[in-house]
């Protein structure tokens, strides 16, 4: 496993994923981490937005936006000890069904999004190592 660590933010992802970051001017960054397939992990510190819930919100409304027959449901969850707003979203890309999992939190930084994106051609293979990835999220709260 390899660790992306920035602003006392840190995840472990499989070392034969690529990552690829990106600074924003506004003192924000995003981290991409992508399988060999369609499935990937993306990360985005957004000290910008106001709150969680508005990111999320802002989120949702890009999807929407791009997928124009997009199915989602509210989620709120707990993730490295916490609260976690965001969307369950299903959409179709080249006749393919693709699930996005979009959450939200507060980090001393600001707030922090995370999206986690499959499709059905490679869910079996690669949902374990998203789902590790999402679990292996560290941040500091001191």
């Amino acid at each position: 496993m390899n660790t992306f660590e920035r602003d006392r933010i840190a995840i472990r992802y499989p070392t034969n994923w690529t990552v690829e970051t990106q600074d924003d001017p506004d003192g924000g960054w995003a981290v991409v981490v992508q399988s060999q397939d369609t499935a990937f992990f993306m990360m985005s510190l957004q000290p910008e937005a106001r709150d969680p819930g508005e990111l999320a919100d802002q989120s949702l409304d890009a999807l929407k936006s791009e997928y124009k027959e997009l199915d989602w449901e509210d989620v709120m969850e707990t993730i490295c000890g916490q609260p976690a707003i965001g969307y369950n979203a299903d959409f179709l890309t080249v006749d393919t069904a693709t699930s996005c999992r979009v959450r939200c939190l507060d980090t001393f930084a600001g707030p922090l999004l995370l999206l986690v994106q499959v499709s059905d051609l490679d869910r079996e293979a690669n949902e374990p190592a998203l789902s590790a990835i999402v679990k292996s999220l560290n941040v500091e709260v001191d």
